[in-house]
């Protein structure tokens, strides 16, 4: 069965567990997938590239909210009364 790999570097469960900081530097900075007997169990994601991520994420929820209030009413204001 194939499987998709969604990084360009990968690395077996075995060379992690053997030297966990040598497979995360040869990313480079990037996602690696983590394979099982050739099958990826999970990626390991350093963590500047998740903080970025997860800013991503967050910022897609804010402007699904932005759009949504952009449809509701408005009132307007004058500079003067505030």
């Amino acid at each position: 069965m194939t499987h998709q790999i969604l990084t360009e570097i990968a690395a077996s469960i075995s060379e992690l567990k053997a030297n966990p900081m040598k497979v995360v530097a040869s990313g480079e900075g990037m996602p690696i997938a983590v394979l099982n007997r050739n099958e990826p169990a999970f990626y390991c994601i350093p963590a500047k590239a998740y903080e970025a991520m997860m800013d991503l994420i967050e910022d897609k929820e804010l402007l699904e909210i932005a759009k949504s209030r952009i449809m509701e009413d408005s009132v307007k204001v004058s500079l003067d009364d505030l």
